[in-house]
């Protein structure tokens, strides 16, 4: 019997949240291995992760002797090896409409907000808050005027898609530095549906074996 993956990842990681949300939905058993973003300087750091991927980020999914990074890539990997619940659609204009969406989250908007560039930032005292609510809702103004000619249920039609996927953590930043919400109701309303699904909520940090006890799920 093959060995079940691992995933290195970090319950907070919205790039490796994503991966557990894809990781559910298909059924998939894996190991997951916690790394601390914070800890004494970041784990992702140390000599050991960073042989598995040196730009020292998580996630990374480790299958057999091959370790892959890049949440997208990661995803890929899964759709192509479990095709059960695809979140590809078949459709190619649905397909090319689910990657727009996908990019304009997972390249527009979630990397400026890594802990990488937030560090940066206060560096640079330029306020860390301001600077994280500016670049969520500016992903968000955007995803929801495109979101409007796609949507049905979810964000392209009545299928989860790779685009739900890439959009639900971005609403625990959007709380976490107190976006206004109301400016997105198409956006909020997509978010509600996928919350009440199993996967998503199985993903989500709080139920994470890394969350600390005070931010668990009650």
């Amino acid at each position: 019997m093959a060995a079940k993956p691992i995933l290195y990842s970090y319950f907070r990681s919205s790039a490796s949240w994503r991966v557990r949300i894809v990781l559910a939905l298909k059924g998939i058993d894996y190991e997951y291995r916690a790394v601390n973003l914070v800890k004494d300087g970041g784990h992702q750091k140390k000599d050991e992760f960073t042989a598995l991927n040196p730009m020292g980020q998580v996630p990374v999914l480790v299958v057999g002797d091959v370790a892959i990074s890049q949440s997208l890539a990661i995803i890929d990997y899964l759709e192509d090896v479990y095709p059960n619940n695809p979140i590809t659609p078949r459709d190619p204009i649905k397909k090319a409409q689910a990657r727009s969406l996908t990019e304009l989250i997972s390249s527009g908007t979630q990397p400026m907000l890594s802990s990488t560039v937030r560090a940066q930032v206060d560096a640079r005292e330029l306020g860390i808050d301001a600077w994280m609510a500016y670049w969520i809702d500016r992903g968000f103004t955007a995803y929801e005027k495109m979101v409007q000619a796609t949507a049905g249920k979810y964000s392209v039609g009545d299928e989860v898609t790779i685009a739900d996927v890439c959009l639900v953590p971005q609403l625990y930043n959007a709380k976490r530095f107190k976006v206004d919400m109301s400016k997105f109701p198409t956006v909020t309303r997509i978010i509600n549906a996928l919350s009440e699904l199993d996967a998503f909520k199985a993903a989500s940090p709080e139920v994470q074996p890394d969350c600390p006890e005070e931010l668990r799920a009650k």
